[in-house]
């Protein structure tokens, strides 16, 4: 037999009954050898049962945890203009993988929709792992599956009810419809996908520094002069004095005389006195 051959095995469900059935008669031969009366041993026997039913409870728990996880999935999955944050989707992905790691022989829905939230989030590694089992493994095919385990049996009882009367579940079994859909027609599609994006991502260089352009170069190596600050113009000042005799208004006998005086017209005129000397003269000769 092959490794894709179905391996028979006993069932888990009955396994379990066995060895409780094994138990209880061990610990009532017992106590009746002890001498225990036979209503206590059925007492206690009706008693244990119905612990190990509440503690082998958690199949259930698990069966509704599937469910939820689908419906979850397929709010994020379906096409619609809503925005998923990453850590949103991650969320869903782990309570998937606790699902997968808690469950042995998990439906294929549940890799399936494991591996398109793994694309969506862009872990094409981990994508192609979970549908390479659905598209590629014949174990992912339900008829395969000939001794399921206890949680797998509680799982399609209640998908079975869901599928016949969906009206009491409604968003469920919309959501289940979709994922079914989904995997028919896009599994082989994603499947390629996530393979070539995950060899586009092998061959995609590691990004280099871009060379700088000679412009910015001599910009920084010769950057522009700032311009000087601009020197205050000296102020010109006049100064009017009237000379007189050599000496100015201030009385201060040691200043010269302006250019412009040099230079006035009138600056070389004889003093009253010597004028009025030269005119008596004149008169008297």
């Amino acid at each position: 037999m092959t490794e894709n051959k179905i391996q028979k095995r006993q069932s888990t469900a009955v396994k379990e009954k066995g060895q409780y059935v094994l138990a209880f008669g061990v610990i009532a031969s017992m106590l009746l050898m002890v001498g225990f009366p036979v209503f206590v041993i059925v007492f206690l026997g009706i008693f244990a049962y119905f612990l190990w039913k509440i503690f082998s409870s958690g199949s259930r728990n698990e069966t509704r945890e599937i469910f939820e996880f689908y419906l979850a999935a397929n709010d994020i999955l379906r096409d619609d203009e809503r925005r998923w944050f990453g850590f949103e989707i991650k969320d869903v992905v782990s309570r998937g993988e606790q699902i997968l790691q808690s469950m042995p022989g998990a439906p294929p829905l549940v890799y399936f929709t494991l591996g398109a939230l793994y694309n969506k989030l862009g872990d094409h590694r981990s994508a192609i792992r979970h549908l390479s089992f659905v598209v590629e493994n014949e174990k992912a095919d339900e008829k395969a599956v000939m001794f399921p385990s206890g949680e797998l049996q509680n799982y399609v009882r209640v998908l079975r009810k869901i599928e016949r009367e969906p009206a009491e579940a409604p968003l469920t079994s919309g959501a289940v419809r979709a994922l079914e859909r989904a995997r028919k027609n896009r599994s082989k599609s994603l499947l390629t996908m996530s393979r070539e994006s995950l060899a586009a991502e092998a061959m995609e260089p590691i990004p280099q520094q871009l060379p700088e352009r000679a412009s910015d170069a001599q910009v920084r190596e010769n950057p522009v002069p700032e311009p000087p600050p601009r020197a205050e113009e000296p102020r010109l000042t006049v100064q009017h004095s009237v000379v007189t005799n050599g000496e100015n208004v201030n009385g201060k006998g040691n200043g010269k005389p302006k250019k412009e005086a040099d230079e006035h017209p009138y600056s070389n005129r004889k003093p009253i006195t010597e004028v009025l000397h030269d005119i008596y003269d004149k008169t008297h000769s």
